[in-house]
């Protein structure tokens, strides 16, 4: 098993820290404020429609 190689854990660690660093920064730039104006939309819709 190959992850349990202490010459791999290096190499493991540096993707690891990579994918992830990548994943937040995909979900923050495009991901995440799609859902943050549209619930920002949701919310003001349904303050206009109750003052009607």
């Amino acid at each position: 098993m190959p992850q349990l190689i202490p010459y791999f854990f290096f190499n493991q660690i540096i993707f690891s820290f990579i994918i992830l660093f990548s994943i937040v920064f995909i979900f923050s730039k495009y991901i995440l404020p799609q859902f943050t104006f549209q619930q920002v939309i949701r919310i003001y819709i349904t303050k206009l429609s109750k003052k009607i």
